[in-house]
């Protein structure tokens, strides 16, 4: 813990160094127009990430038990990750009526976030997280949506391009795979107006799962776009315990053992997004996998270090679900990693 400590003050004195020389900016500007390459350059920028969960995608940040510090930042460089993808519930920070503002403190908090990850040169995915609304009654939060995409698109124009957006996560319920493939065209429409050659990951209905691949089309003449994809599979052992999910219980004991069936079944799933994806040249993101920690240890590294070796030999990106929670590789009481699952997402580390 002592090395930790001090490897971070280290990484903040080097940076607040770095900081003050404006001769070498380590932050590459936004391009002025991209070819067909590019995205899958940006692809590469996000490389392995981790998920910064539980956070800003609360009600209210701290009510989940995670309130980010800048130490996480220098922890999530530290370890070797390339990128940080960060859930946020914009729903419960603006208001509801039109013109549907986003309180400013929040927008602040949020700047904040991504200047630290510019700061340890990570890049960052910002998301719209938890719009619980929209999923129950898509019509009638559809200008909302809309609104919030408009201002958050504004206030992030000018950031480098080691900003992403993600457009929702995990669409579901009542917007329907028909109904999410208009809306999404719509909000890339309006980030395009300010951000022209911004990459925007855009993922998929039914929870995000693989079989929502099916419902989706992508948009004519955009190249700049990369299809992300959540993958929890086999949900009875990656939700064992779960407390949010009814009957998790019952599957407690659930291991995964990486039998060449459980293999081939991930095998299998990811060809089909590989293949679908070959097809189309776009570039794949996995932007959350994980087991929750009431799944035994060895388990969970079997299985984290076989999802995170299939996502990088067909140059997928990812994420895992997430930084220091349930899922979490890093434990807030003993400030220390988890060395098991850490090595099954980077094994140099």
């Amino acid at each position: 813990m002592i090395k930790t400590k001090f490897i971070i003050l280290l990484l903040l004195i080097i940076t607040v160094i770095a900081g003050c020389d404006n001769s070498d900016d380590p932050v590459s500007p936004i391009p002025t127009e991209v070819g067909d390459e590019y995205v899958f350059k940006q692809n590469e920028l996000l490389g392995r990430g981790v998920n910064l969960g539980n956070a800003l995608e609360a009600p209210k940040e701290g009510e989940w038990g995670v309130f980010l510090k800048e130490e996480y930042f220098a922890l999530i460089k530290y370890a070797g990750f390339n990128s940080i993808r960060v859930p946020i519930k914009w729903s419960a920070h603006s208001l509801k009526s039109s013109p549907y503002t986003i309180d400013v403190n929040f927008f602040s908090r949020i700047d904040w976030v991504i200047n630290q990850a510019i700061k340890y040169d990570l890049a960052v995915i910002i998301n719209i997280h938890h719009y619980d609304e929209i999923m129950v009654t898509p019509a009638s939060e559809k200008e909302r949506f809309l609104k919030l995409w408009e201002q958050i698109s504004e206030r992030y124009k000018n950031q480098s391009n080691k900003v992403f957006f993600e457009i929702l996560n995990e669409p579901n319920s009542a917007m329907t795979a028909q109904i999410w493939d208009q809306y999404y065209k719509e909000a890339l429409m309006i980030i395009r107006k300010t951000n022209p050659i911004r990459t925007v990951l855009i993922g998929l209905s039914n929870w995000g799962g693989v079989n929502g691949l099916s419902g989706l089309t992508l948009p004519a003449n955009e190249n700049n776009v990369i299809v992300s994809f959540h993958y929890y599979s086999p949900f009875e052992f990656t939700h064992q315990g779960a407390d949010w999910v009814n009957g998790s219980n019952a599957w407690l004991g659930r291991k995964w053992n990486g039998t060449t069936s459980e293999k081939n079944a991930v095998i299998n799933d990811f060809n089909i997004m590989i293949s679908w994806a070959n097809s189309k040249k776009v570039p794949l993101n996995l932007g959350e996998f994980g087991a929750f920690s009431k799944a035994d240890m060895d388990s969970r590294i079997r299985w984290t270090a076989f999802i995170a070796s299939q996502a990088v030999a067909s140059k997928i990106s990812f994420h895992y679900w997430e930084f220091c929670s349930g899922f979490g590789i890093y434990d807030l009481n003993t400030n220390k990693f988890n060395d098991g699952l850490l090595k099954a997402l980077i094994p140099s580390s």
